[in-house]
């Protein structure tokens, strides 16, 4: 088991190993005061490890909030159910949530987490790659709206992540290979020597430690902003194209992919001298690197874009591998952008 140490305001740690869902009760019974854990899944994780969670958590009340899996139900309907759930079950500010999924369930979970009684205890235990290389780390929580993704949401980070590994055996290879899209964003942003293992191991890759070294990179940004006004914006690296890419396919086209494409047509869009290896990688890992979506289209659902500020907005530029930088961009220019990078 590898474990590392976010060092927020409020830190804890992230770990990573197998059998770890077996060690959920010591970690909450460690870290909290709880004598209820309400858990919150969606239906695709619920029937493949709820069994498992609740027998983790024998010595603990527990409840479950379960939903339809998928982006569409990251909104305020189904956030609004879950904190009628919480009171209904007298969850109260001693207790704690736990949530079991991927980036949905872990985004609604927390945000549920930050709003109810103004604040109270949640775990983060990641089932999907892409949620345990980056949106499970780092306390960013929240919800969509109908104008754009996560418009509404907090900081607010968590006790603790565990990622126990062995779940991932039961992805489906497209859900593994969305999660390989941030791998390599890591590996894009920070890391020449991630990226030249990845382009030599392609899927074989060692997940715990990759996972592991993702995480430190994650946590070596937060640390020094963990308010995302800084250096995390590197962290958005093809997300500005990829939210849109998302928005514009009403969600058919899933986070990973979109990040890929986003990646893609910013590097093509701008000088980055690694254009060609980046693109390669992304195709080698099964991760799509085009849009039938025109610039246009692309530019006008950018502008809902929440790193917009007035006419500009904070895009990730890719110099080469390992060197990236954050531009301040005009929205004429993002169009311009597009138009070469697609």
């Amino acid at each position: 088991m590898k474990q590392i140490r976010i060092n927020t305001a409020s830190p804890y740690m992230v770990s990573i190993g197998s059998g770890l869902l077996k060690e959920l009760d010591q970690q909450i019974a460690e870290l909290t005061k709880a004598e209820k854990v309400c858990i919150v899944s969606d239906d695709q994780v619920w029937p493949l490890y709820g069994q498992a969670v609740c027998d983790s958590l024998k010595a603990f009340q527990t409840c479950v909030f379960q939903f339809s899996a998928g982006e569409s139900s990251k909104n305020i309907e189904t956030y609004g159910r879950l904190l009628h759930f919480l009171a209904e079950n007298e969850i109260t500010r001693s207790d704690c949530i736990l949530a079991l999924g991927g980036g949905v369930v872990g985004d609604l979970a927390g945000f549920a987490a930050a709003t109810y009684l103004r604040g109270i205890a949640y775990v983060q235990v990641p089932t999907t790659l892409l949620a345990m290389v980056d949106s499970s780390v780092g306390g960013k929580t929240g919800i969509d709206l109908p104008m754009g993704k996560n418009l509404c949401g907090a900081f607010y980070q968590p006790v603790a992540v565990i990622c126990d590994t062995d779940t991932l055996s039961t992805l489906p290879a497209d859900i593994f290979q969305d999660g390989c899209a941030e791998v390599i964003k890591y590996a894009v942003l920070f890391d020449p020597e991630l990226f030249a293992e990845l382009e030599h191991c392609g899927l074989a890759f060692d997940r715990e430690s990759v996972i592991a070294r993702c995480v430190t990179h994650k946590q070596n940004v937060v640390a020094e902003d963990e308010h995302d006004t800084g250096k995390r914006m590197l962290l958005n690296l093809g997300h500005t194209i990829g939210h849109a890419i998302e928005k514009g396919s009403d969600y058919a086209i899933p986070h990973g992919q979109a990040v890929a494409i986003g990646m893609a047509i910013v590097s093509r869009g701008t000088s980055c001298a690694d254009t060609g290896r980046i693109v390669s990688l992304l195709e080698h890992f099964g991760l799509p690197t085009s849009t039938e979506l025109s610039a246009d289209t692309l530019y006008r659902l950018a502008l809902s874009d929440k790193k917009r500020s007035g006419g500009t907005l904070q895009l990730i530029v890719p110099q080469a591998i390992g060197q990236c930088t954050i531009v301040r961009t005009p929205m004429q220019q993002l169009k311009t952008l597009l138009e070469e990078g697609l």
